[in-house]
């Protein structure tokens, strides 16, 4: 991406499919890097929202959500992180997120894997959110050489694709539009037997389209991040040694969830965190009259002192027994945290069973996790003994048993706090 025009011009052009891949109805295809000004603050958070994105299809996939889930859920995954106001900027967010996090997931097959797949996925969904006339024109825009079926060919297996649609739950009768293309083109069509088979094609209903559309998608996607290694290995990397490349290896081992990078970022965390969070800070011995300079200094240069006052100062009262029916709250447990389920836009839970498999590699690496350890620790969250894939943390983390587990967030605190200070001692 070079600096050479504005923001509005470079949608402009991709609302009408110019340079850089717009696609129809507001959906890119993402075919040509624009050449535009982003701003080194714009470059990585950008970046940062639509990784939210992904990680949350991750998640979403992870825990088993059907297909009219997963559409609903990415739509309220996009609506949370990457819209705008302006639909222009909303544009430039999507398609400028986009190349970035392409940069910065091309430099390794297991990368460019994880990208690749939930890219796709992100595209099936928003495609199946457009309207057929945009669809059609989506269709154009791969260059897809399938017509529809001539109604001749329609009426003489007409019975047939009945048949099908009896079988997988629909209706026929408002399926006119058919496409007549090579079986191999839609695999997962074939596979879970939604498609009329004959003589080698598929005969593939306008509602099924996504999936023409998803395999040429991927396909531009899969060779665009080979060719983006060779130009980031050759010349980019050693160019911007000094500007871009520190940001592009830090946001390839950036993870979310219960961080509180949110905090610091957008200087606001939804409730379940703040009581998540607040509780651990009470636990770990901050006083009520800290608590309030914390989280005023933070809330209030988002929404202003005076209606943090009037918003949330009393919930952080409320927690230490200052308000309400004056109960004396505790940190939450381990068990707590990880039966809890956070929803779109939260940023808190139980990393082991919260995160993505990419992002907990990711946050385990950053604290220096790696290897035979590292591997142990994640055969512990596959077989969902999450508090020993903590416990094992803590052991690679301070090079120390703990022969008691642990249980709590605080008591991971206050062991590692002991253990800190021993080294002190010895040192």
């Amino acid at each position: 991406m070079e600096i050479v025009r504005s923001h509005r011009q470079i949608a402009a052009e991709a609302a009408a499919g110019v340079g850089c891949g717009g696609g129809a109805g507001g959906l890119p295809t993402y075919r040509v890097a624009p050449q535009l000004e982003v701003r080194l603050e714009e470059f990585e958070l950008f970046a940062i929202d639509r990784l939210r994105v992904l990680k949350g299809i991750a998640d979403g996939l992870s825990r088993g959500k059907r297909p009219e889930e997963m559409e609903k859920f990415v739509k309220e995954l996009w609506k949370a992180h990457m819209r705008h106001q302006d639909p222009t900027e909303t544009l430039n967010k999507d398609i400028i997120s986009h190349f970035v996090l392409r940069l910065v997931y091309c430099r390794t097959e297991e990368l460019r894997k994880w990208f690749l797949s939930m890219e796709t996925t992100l595209f099936r969904y928003r495609f199946r959110l457009e309207s057929p006339e945009s669809q059609r024109m989506l269709m154009s825009e791969f260059q897809l050489p399938y017509k529809a079926l001539p109604h001749s060919e329609f009426e003489a297996v007409k019975d047939k694709l009945s048949q099908v649609a009896r079988t997988i739950g629909q209706s026929a009768a408002v399926e006119s539009v058919f496409f007549k293309v090579p079986f191999e083109e839609v695999p997962d069509l074939v596979a879970s037997r939604r498609v009329f088979l004959s003589k080698g094609y598929a005969y593939v209903a306008m509602s099924q389209v996504v999936s023409l559309v998803v395999t040429q998608f991927r396909c531009n996607i899969s060779k665009a991040l080979v060719l983006t290694n060779r130009k980031w290995t050759a010349t980019i990397k050693e160019q911007e040694k000094d500007r871009l490349t520190p940001i592009v290896e830090a946001l390839s081992n950036a993870y979310f969830g219960p961080d509180y990078s949110q905090l610091r970022e957008n200087h606001h965390l939804k409730h379940g965190g703040r009581m998540q969070f607040g509780l651990f800070l009470k636990g770990a011995g901050l006083k009520l009259e800290d608590a309030l300079a914390f989280w005023r200094a933070e809330f209030s240069q988002k929404v202003g002192s005076e209606r943090f006052d009037k918003e949330y100062a009393y919930s952080i009262r409320h927690n230490y027994g200052k308000e309400g029916k004056r109960t004396d709250y505790t940190p939450y447990s381990c068990q707590k945290i990880i039966s809890a389920t956070p929803g779109v836009g939260d940023h808190h839970g139980c990393p082991y069973r919260h995160f993505g498999e990419d992002n907990l590699r990711a946050a385990l690496n950053k604290m220096g996790i790696s290897g035979h350890p590292l591997e142990e620790i994640m055969d512990k969250v596959k077989n969902r003994h999450y508090q020993l894939a903590c416990t094992m943390t803590f052991e690679a983390e301070h090079g120390v048993s703990c022969d008691t587990g642990i249980n709590h967030p605080n008591q991971y605190f206050s062991e590692s706090q002991k253990v800190l200070k021993a080294k002190n001692s010895n040192g």
